[in-house]
């Protein structure tokens, strides 16, 4: 059976094309371009990638197109197919029909969190011998050699990232609502992706038909910390269990302890006492994400001492404050963060363990949501756990300036906070200010949900 993927260099249908290449498939796909490292990636998985879209790419030999959700009508491609009536999904649909219609699948959801629980349940499994597949929308240190975003299995679990995104061009609604979930996750549900959901009721609907997926026999775990996911506890069909640090939580940490670059915590399970954790990640919020791994891990029967250890040996997720490199007595951290809930937690996280270290915490608006005024006035409440604030330039310069967020507005809101904050125009305005004003011991963290222009490097070579 041969695969093209349209819109292959996208990671995640990169990683599901690295999946069915390992099933036996043969598999190509093309992208707008295809440049390293996403060309040697393929490359290495033996996928043939092509660069540009051409009409010539969708050849009589394919029996299946997987269509990207960022690729629409007008793309010659995807004309090309529709014309000659080929049998074409979208990458979720793909994701079912070839790995999950024959696995317990384990689909982890919510706002924030999911590639890091995704990660930590998917290796908590590894490590207790169950053998699972596992597909995650970021880079988990624990699998393959160096990091992986997937791993192919023998066991019965699929381990899967739910994302509520949109599927494709004729499928507007979430991802996860084709995974099939046995065992589901919900770690919190806030407002996002603007670009896709009118408002938080409209996000609330997906995830209650999500939670309408899960079957009697299964489980769905529910963060008793965040309102909007424990109300769905009314919506299931299936058993519920809770997981957090409130008291009501069927599965709860308590006794946290903040040391080095980890925490400790005592995990207590209907009262009773699991296990005494040693996580090395920071922040109350991956304390959360351990526990709803450990609750999967413990239901698909892992032991508690296995699963101890496990988190114990977890090694974290790129980009997600990932140590990018340390210069000129500075340490820079690379963070995926770009939601207002998800840069103050990140920060309080690090905080709570740097408390006499000046941290410099440097956010591009970047995403649908953060480059639109929907967040503007949380975006002021974000950023209170650092000492220097820089807004860098909005990315999405298309969008309407009414629409837009606004860098300078938020400075001044920042300021009139009693917060230290600033507008950069440039990069380089960026690693000039602080290579100019560092200290021994600083933290920079640079935020944002895309590579922002490669300044971390600029930030290491200007520091040296």
């Amino acid at each position: 059976m041969t695969v093209h993927f349209i819109g292959v260099c996208g990671t995640a249908m990169a990683t599901l094309a690295a999946l069915l290449k390992r099933k036996g498939l043969d598999v190509q796909g093309s992208d707008e371009n295809v440049y390293p490292p996403m060309s040697t990636f393929l490359e290495s998985e033996r996928i043939r990638a092509l660069s540009g879209y051409k009409t010539d790419h969708i050849t009589e030999n394919i029996d299946l197109v997987v269509v990207g959700n960022a690729i629409s009508r007008g793309n010659v491609e995807l004309e090309a197919v529709l014309d000659r009536k080929m049998r074409y999904c979208s990458l979720p649909e793909a994701v079912r029909d070839q790995f999950l219609w024959t696995s317990r699948s384990v689909v982890i959801a919510g706002t924030h969190g999911k590639t890091t629980t995704t990660s930590l349940t998917g290796w908590l499994l590894v490590h207790g011998g169950l053998d699972p597949s596992i597909l995650v929308g970021g880079i988990a240190a624990n699998l393959g050699n160096g990091g992986s975003s997937y791993r192919l299995g023998e066991g019965r679990e699929f381990v899967i990232e739910g994302d509520e995104y949109d599927s494709a061009f004729f499928d507007k609604t979430a991802k996860f609502l084709k995974y099939l979930p046995d065992i589901a996750v919900i770690n919190n549900i806030e407002f996002d992706h603007a670009d896709i959901y009118a408002d938080l009721d409209a996000v609330r609907l997906a995830f209650r038909r999500f939670v309408n997926l899960v079957p009697r026999s299964g489980l769905l775990l529910l963060c008793a910390d965040c309102p909007n996911a424990s109300a769905l506890r009314k919506a299931a069909q299936s058993p519920v269990e809770t997981f957090g640090l409130s008291e009501a939580a069927d599965w709860r940490a308590t006794d946290i302890s903040v040391s080095g670059g980890g925490q400790s915590f005592t995990v207590r399970h209907d009262g009773e006492l699991f296990g005494t954790v040693s996580l090395p990640l920071l922040g109350s919020h991956n304390v959360r994400n351990a526990l709803a791994a450990t609750a999967v891990a413990s239901t698909v029967g892992v032991s508690a001492a296995a699963i101890v250890d496990g988190l114990r040996q977890f090694k974290g997720v790129k980009r997600r404050l990932e140590i990018f490199g340390e210069a000129g007595g500075v340490t820079v951290y690379d963070d995926f963060a770009h939601h207002p809930t998800a840069i103050a937690e990140t920060l309080a996280g690090l905080r709570a363990a740097n408390a006499h270290r000046r941290i410099w915490a440097v956010f591009e608006p970047r995403s649908a949501s953060s480059s639109r005024k929907i967040f503007q006035q949380e975006f002021a409440r974000a950023f209170g756990p650092a000492d220097e604030v820089i807004i860098a330039p909005v990315f999405r310069t298309n969008l309407d300036e009414s629409e837009r967020l606004s860098p300078q507005q938020l400075v001044e809101d920042l300021t009139a906070s009693g917060q230290r904050a600033r507008y950069a125009a440039s990069l380089d305005d960026i690693v000039s200010a602080i290579a100019r004003e560092r200290r021994d011991g600083d933290l920079v963290v640079f935020m944002s949900n895309g590579g922002f222009g490669g300044i971390h490097q600029k930030m290491l070579q200007a520091l040296r």
